[in-house]
């Protein structure tokens, strides 16, 4: 994006390559073995540790084994803390607030929290990690909060309306996400013979990821008086989100997309699409695409992104380049799989 165009790099950057050290905890779950996968290909990085206690001494290859013949790093139960200059918390959530309280990580080392626990305001210093509104706080920040993926999702639909002072009237949103979502343990409603060929819905109008999607759209609106009733829903593939949100509005359709386009213009990975916008688009990306079919009196808004990637790795690594003054696609130049 253009703010980055003044951005003074950071001093660790005049090592050369892999001169960013970099920390990974819970590095065994999905998000941890995709983030991984990011950051052996990322320009300025260097894993020192991936922190596994369960699989401390293994192959990093053993257990996320699209990494076979890529590297061969093992997962440790130490965490050295002092040899790094970023660390990436790959925890369920919950943890990662309970986990500082018990250990203690340098001043000068930055941390990413993929969890939920520090995204809404409160007594903590964290930055709300999404890019597309955040980028100046992003930059000075030393924690930054990463999004949840349905919030970015979701957000990202609805951020440009809000600038335009659209959401006068409840909102109905309607989002699928893959199986992957649910993370890498098994359950009940994750193993395939239950997920093929099957579709359910969870927590109906009391998702988690509510809270923080309603401070971004009041954020960007100045207020928020409605509700967003969102309904997520399980898909029965692995990866990807797909998003229905349905505006009020009597404003005029062609100036409302002529506003998206130019709310995204800068933005890295979030593009308007003039045409109607499927999965395979996004997925194995970090983008987000999002378009608009005009109605009488109401807007169709849909958007999709990677759950894994935009919606939390991707993400992390985007925020991991602002926060140091790289280039914020670095490491992330990948391409959809579109068959």
């Amino acid at each position: 994006m253009s703010e980055n165009d003044n951005v003074t790099k950071h001093p660790l950057l005049g090592r050369g390559l892999g001169s960013l050290r970099v920390g990974v905890l819970g590095a065994a779950g999905y998000t941890g073995g995709e983030l991984i996968r990011l950051l052996l290909n990322h320009p300025e990085a260097e894993i020192v540790f991936a922190n596994s206690e369960s699989n401390a001494g293994n192959l990093v290859s053993d257990v996320h084994e699209g990494l076979v013949g890529e590297t061969d790093l093992k997962f440790t139960d130490a965490m050295p803390f002092e040899d790094v200059d970023v660390v990436f918390f790959c925890f369920g959530h919950g943890k990662s607030e309970a986990f500082l309280k018990e250990h203690t990580i340098p001043e000068h080392v930055k941390i990413i929290d993929l969890a939920q626990d520090f995204r809404i305001k409160g007594d903590h210093d964290y930055v709300y990690g999404l890019p597309e509104i955040n980028m100046a706080d992003i930059q000075k920040a030393q924690h930054v909060a990463n999004p949840g993926c349905f919030a970015t999702c979701i957000q990202l639909g609805l951020l440009p309306a809000a600038y335009l002072n659209l959401l006068k009237y409840d909102v109905s949103v309607n989002a699928i996400t893959g199986s992957t979502g649910a993370g890498q343990k098994p359950g009940a409603t994750t193993h395939f013979s239950w997920r093929n060929n099957n579709l359910s819905i969870y927590k109906p109008f009391t998702h988690q990821h509510l809270a923080e999607i309603r401070q971004s759209l009041a954020q960007v609106q100045g207020h928020l008086d409605v509700d967003i009733d969102f309904i997520p829903y399980r898909g029965d593939f692995a990866r990807g989100i797909f998003c229905t949100e349905v505006i009020r509005t009597k404003a005029p359709a062609d100036e409302i997309i002529q506003a998206y386009k130019d709310f995204y213009a800068d933005a890295a990975f979030t593009h308007y699409s003039d045409k109607p916008i499927d999965l395979k688009q996004v997925v194995n990306t970090n983008k987000c695409l999002v378009h608009i079919d005009a109605f009488d009196g109401k807007l169709l808004v849909t958007s999709c992104i990677d759950n894994l990637l935009k919606g939390a790795v991707g993400q992390a690594v985007q925020n991991m380049n602002i926060m140091f003054g790289i280039d914020e696609t670095a490491g992330l130049r990948l391409k959809a799989s579109a068959f």
